[in-house]
């Protein structure tokens, strides 16, 4: 991924400042779940905290704006925190009236390709841009969800957010690093979660539900860094017999009225490696 590079110089806020030491002035653009408890834990800690959102209205502490570019005026960081579907157009709609030594964060959960977008967009206005990975759901945690970051402007906004109790490692690379890493974890994380919402539905509808809740709780205790070898080594080893297996799944969540979506994507991967078996 190429690193969008600022037409000219920009530097990052230093927390030495004198505004720094009185406590950073943050827009919080989307006051939904995460970005109200975040903007919660940044006034807890100090920070001056102006939010943003049209539908909701701005909790206690927060200086209520009217538009992105409102909150984002003389601001020392913008986090945008509403959706991967407004982001771009939240970052046109403030990034000019941003200092242009702020940084503009990306909090939203989207593609590397998007956050590149936003990077370059930032550039072109030569104001930073940090890509920021939540890592964990927010609720219960708020400013201390663990967080990735990356980009050019990564070092900045952990200089600012981390004096106040923030949990941020900066990662080397360009915006869209922090979201790969965090999407990778996801293919595994949602699909295991996706697997087991379909089989434990599967088994309600065969009275088997306690059996396989226990099971599969038993499975996820006892796993270890070899349990992850079996499964990746034993899914190439035994692939057309677990093809046949996960066809025969499918076909009983089919016959029990449950769209087989986990059961029959395993089936075609299984296919797909044994394809690339016979053509190697």
């Amino acid at each position: 991924m190429e690193e969008s590079t600022p037409a000219g110089p920009v530097s990052a806020p230093s927390p030495g400042t004198s505004r720094a030491a009185a406590g950073p002035i943050v827009a919080v653009l989307g006051l939904g779940e995460a970005g109200s408890e975040i903007a919660g834990g940044l006034v807890a800690a100090g920070a001056t905290v102006r939010g943003y959102d049209p539908r909701v209205r701005p909790g206690p502490g927060l200086i209520a704006c009217s538009s992105e570019a409102e909150a984002s005026t003389g601001a020392d960081l913008v986090l945008s925190v509403n959706s991967a579907h407004d982001a771009l157009d939240a970052l046109r709609a403030g990034v000019e009236a941003l200092p242009p030594v702020a940084v503009w964060a990306d909090l939203n959960t989207g593609s590397p390709r998007l956050k590149e977008r936003l990077a370059a967009l930032a550039a072109d206005h030569r104001r930073s841009f940090a890509d920021v990975a939540l890592m964990s759901p927010v609720p219960g945690r708020g400013l201390r969800t663990p967080m990735l970051a990356s980009g050019h402007g990564a070092s900045g906004y952990s200089a600012l957010l981390t004096p106040l109790g923030a949990n941020i490692e900066v990662l080397q690379g360009a915006a869209g690093v922090a979201a790969a890493r965090k999407l990778l974890r996801s293919v595994f994380y949602k699909g295991m979660a996706a697997s087991a919402v379909e089989a434990l539905a599967a088994a309600r509808r065969t009275g088997q539900e306690q059996w396989l809740r226990a099971h599969i709780s038993e499975e996820l205790e006892q796993a270890t860094a070899e349990t992850l070898v079996r499964l990746e080594t034993g899914t190439y080893r035994h692939a057309r017999r677990r093809s046949e297996e996960m066809r025969a799944a499918a076909e009983l969540l089919r016959d029990l009225g449950i769209a087989p979506h986990m059961s029959a994507a395993s089936a075609a991967l299984l296919g797909d490696l044994l394809q690339t078996t016979a053509d190697s």
